[in-house]
């Protein structure tokens, strides 16, 4: 990554997509497969510091993604930025990550901290506040791009009643979206940069008019 970022060059792009859809792959691989098996606080510990770190870089990649879409030039700071973020990485996972998570574990493993988080999310369950309450942040960073992209209207759906023609073998979940006065080449505008940062994440999209198919399995709207 090292590599591309120093060549200060916005033709990158595509090639740090890739890197970034296969950094999620392999946190998806550890956090399914690895992760739950480890019993250790001190092996969670580093675990996760190494983890936060490779979001909070994704985040940052991706975003450099979108603004060499947009903008078509990105300024030489703003890689320096990249650049200098990648190469304090040791100091980062053991100083910032590593605190931040083994707040985030204590809170966890505390008994009485786990009974008020328990009792907190049964009452937003009970008061269906679906609003004020993320249920996941994939849901929310999709709803959001699609809102600053000019959507009106926005829902997650299962593809179960979608006919075969319209879907893919593994596809898990519907993305729809609206527009005043059905304006197709707004409606194209979303789903493409609906499109965009899923691939960015290495998930397979299928983009239909009003609707973004993914193989990304997200949580659905409440009926």
């Amino acid at each position: 990554m090292l590599e591309l970022l120093e060549k200060k060059s916005i033709k990158i792009a595509d090639n740090v997509a890739k890197v970034c859809a296969d950094f999620n792959k392999q946190i998806n691989l550890i956090l399914k497969k690895y992760y739950p098996e480890i019993k250790e606080m001190d092996d969670k510990l580093i675990i996760k510091s190494n983890l936060k770190f490779y979001y909070d870089l994704i985040d940052k990649l991706t975003d450099f993604i979108r603004n060499v879409e947009n903008f078509q030039k990105i300024d030489e700071k703003y890689f320096h930025s990249l650049i200098d973020f990648i190469e304090d990485k040791e100091n980062l996972i053991s100083g910032k990550y590593k605190n931040i998570c083994r707040q985030e574990l204590t809170a966890f493993y505390d008994e009485k901290s786990r009974e008020n988080l328990e009792k907190i999310i049964a009452e937003k369950f009970e008061k269906r506040s679906r609003q004020f309450f993320t249920f996941g942040s994939l849901e929310e960073e999709i709803k959001k791009i699609a809102r600053t992209a000019g959507a009106t209207q926005f829902s997650i759906t299962s593809v179960d009643n979608l006919p075969d023609t319209q879907i893919f073998e593994s596809a898990q979940s519907l993305i729809r979206f609206g527009v005043p006065s059905e304006n197709k080449a707004k409606l194209k505008e979303i789903g493409e940069e609906i499109k965009r940062y899923l691939e960015s994440k290495g998930y397979k999209v299928k983009l239909l008019e009003d609707s973004v198919i993914t193989d990304l399995k997200l949580l659905p709207d409440e009926a």
